[in-house]
């Protein structure tokens, strides 16, 4: 026994430092990056990973007091509620990956999510403490969690496998789905009495998933470094006026053939919405040319020009990329850039000429 109590003791040390280095590096990761673009999932990563360092903080507490049964109950329903609290956080995490299953998308990007891993987690939650209030059932303590624990891999192994080979990763893939089937035999190995057995897989799933972690991380922080490629050939726009009950109407934009997001439907204003008619119109007049001339800074002539000066090109473009991405979650680089050399075209005999690139074919609209 006291040999058992050295080995938990020298596990739980391990446990502690590894882990709590591991939720600061992904915590750092979100700091630097992911807080700029809105991105809680890296820190809900991190704080399952933390979980883990409070683990490792309960095994050196109780290996280092006298063994009793009561001792026993209470360190294996620690270990089961921060288990517990683990799995509920990698869940949190998983409506912040960008790539998903399309058979799980659905589920996981509605409210309804939470309720889904909410309610079982408070189902086995409630019954692991009162068994260690009581004091009773103690080698079926850890049962719950291990429940919990195969159904929070089960979801995940499919999400790492998407995020992976849909950044063209397979190895890492691979990995992951190995690494996932390694944590499901750590997790089976919790409801035997093999501690020692338990506790070696456990520090090498543990590493392994961390492992992972940095990798998708790392894979994410790829994905921000790579400029978009979007052709003016794949993108399809429609536009059109919705009337609302107060008798106003809505300007609605839809947008596809933009990479890395799906159909987007949203709104614009007034303003906005007549710009990109004149240029709708232009094109529909003359497909072959169709340019709209922006207003020189210092003309004296007293000409109507359609566009006035090129910051109404620029905030066109703001509003356009902030329905299809979400405001503040793109990049001049990466985003804007390509998405203006996709979506518009300059005269290259005058500079202040310019018309949409899209072909007049992929343009639906109320004036068409």
């Amino acid at each position: 026994m006291e040999s058992s109590q050295q080995i938990i003791h020298f596990y739980g040390w391990w446990e502690l430092i590894t882990c709590s280095f591991a939720f600061l590096g992904l915590l750092a990761i979100w700091y630097h990056l992911g807080k700029k673009k809105g991105d809680a999932g890296q820190v809900w990563l991190a704080l399952s990973v933390l979980c883990w360092a409070i683990s490792g903080a309960v095994d050196i507490y109780y290996s280092s007091l006298a063994y009793t049964p009561q001792s026993s109950i209470a360190v294996n329903g620690w270990r089961s509620i921060l288990s517990l609290l683990n799995s509920l956080f990698i869940l949190m995490s998983l409506p912040w990956f960008k790539h998903k299953p399309a058979w799980l998308k659905p589920m996981i990007e509605t409210k309804t999510w939470y309720i889904i891993i909410g309610l079982p987690f408070l189902f086995s939650l409630l019954p692991t403490v009162s068994r260690m209030v009581t004091g009773s059932a103690e080698s079926h303590v850890s049962e719950l969690d291990v429940y919990f624990a195969v159904f929070t891999l089960i979801i995940l192994v499919f999400i790492l496998w998407e995020s992976f080979t849909k950044r063209g990763l397979y190895l890492l893939g691979y990995l992951s789905v190995i690494f996932v089937l390694v944590t499901l035999v750590a997790q089976l190995y919790k409801i035997t009495d093999e501690v020692q057995t338990l506790l070696l897989i456990s520090a090498i799933f543990k590493s392994l998933l961390i492992m992972i972690f940095f990798s998708l991380a790392l894979s994410w922080v790829k994905d921000l470094a790579e400029i978009l490629k979007i052709n003016a050939a794949d993108i399809y726009l429609s536009l059109g006026r919705k009337k609302q009950e107060n008798g106003r109407y809505q300007n609605l934009i839809s947008i596809t053939g933009i990479p890395e997001t799906d159909h987007k439907s949203f709104t614009i204003t007034n303003t906005y919405y007549d710009l990109l008619q004149k240029f709708i119109n232009s094109k529909k007049e003359n497909p072959t040319a169709g340019w709209l001339e922006i207003k020189p800074k210092s003309t004296t002539r007293n000409i109507d020009y359609p566009i006035k000066d090129y910051n109404e090109i620029k905030r066109l473009t703001s509003s356009l990329l902030d329905g299809i991405y979400g405001k503040g979650l793109w990049d001049k680089e990466r985003h804007e850039l390509p998405f203006k050399e996709a979506f518009f075209e300059f005269s290259k005999e005058k500079g202040r000429q310019i018309r949409l690139k899209i072909p007049i074919g992929q343009i639906d609209s109320d004036t068409l």
